[in-house]
C-alpha cells in the first residue's frame, strides 16, 4: 500500500521539481510538476510535502532563512587598528619623581634610589602578570642604563630593547616578559 494518494503534494529529493500527485500505480507514482508536466517517478524518490504553500522546499530562499537561534547581533565596526597589545606600564626613573628632594643626595645614591625604584617596580609588574614594562630614563651618560641592563640580566623570561623612541624620545628601555618570565 502506497502512502500517497491523488492530490498529495510532493516534492523530488534528487530535483528542485515539486507537484501534485495525480495517480498512483504499482511503478511508482505519476506527478504533475508545477509546471504543467506529467512525470512517472518512483515512491521512494520523493518526499510529502505539508499543505502550507509556503512550505515548498523550492520556495524557500535558504540564504537568508534563519532561525531566531540563528541570528546574531551584529559586531561593532571598528573605526581603527587594534593594538596588538595592551599599553605599557611607564615607570619614570628620574630622581625628580622619586623623592620630594634630591639636596645633599651624590650621585651614587641617586643611582641606588632609581635602581631600587626599578627593581620593585619591576617585581611588581612580574606579580600582577604585567607583560610590557617601559622604564624611562633619560640620556644622560648611560651609566643607568647600564646599570638596568645588569638588572634586567638577572631575571629570567625578560626581553630588552630600546622604547619607541617617537613616543619616548632616546632615554627609555623597553622590558617584555615573555611566558617563561609570568610562571
Amino acid at each position: 500500500m502506497s502512502r500517497f494518494k491523488p492530490g498529495d503534494r510532493v516534492q523530488m529529493l534528487d530535483e528542485m521539481v515539486s507537484g501534485t500527485v495525480v495517480s498512483v500505480t504499482a511503478q511508482g507514482l505519476q506527478m504533475r510538476t508545477s509546471d504543467g508536466f506529467v512525470l512517472e517517478v518512483a515512491e521512494g524518490s520523493v518526499v510529502l510535502l505539508p499543505e502550507d504553500d509556503g512550505a515548498l522546499l523550492g520556495n524557500i530562499d535558504f540564504r537568508n532563512a534563519l532561525k531566531d537561534s540563528d541570528t546574531r547581533p551584529a559586531w561593532p565596526k571598528r573605526t581603527g587598528r587594534r593594538p596588538r597589545q595592551a599599553p605599557p606600564m611607564e615607570v619614570d626613573l628620574h630622581i625628580e619623581k622619586l623623592v620630594p628632594s634630591s639636596k645633599g643626595l651624590n650621585p651614587v645614591d641617586i643611582l641606588d634610589f632609581q635602581l631600587d625604584a626599578a627593581r620593585g617596580q619591576l617585581e611588581f609588574a612580574l606579580r600582577k602578570k604585567i607583560q610590557r614594562i617601559v622604564f624611562i630614563h633619560g640620556v644622560g651618560q648611560g651609566v643607568l642604563r647600564e646599570e638596568l641592563k645588569t638588572l634586567f640580566r638577572r631575571y629570567e623570561g625578560l626581553e630588552v630593547r630600546d622604547a619607541d623612541p617617537r613616543s619616548y624620545g632616546m632615554g627609555a628601555t623597553e622590558v617584555y616578559v615573555t611566558q617563561a618570565g609570568m610562571r
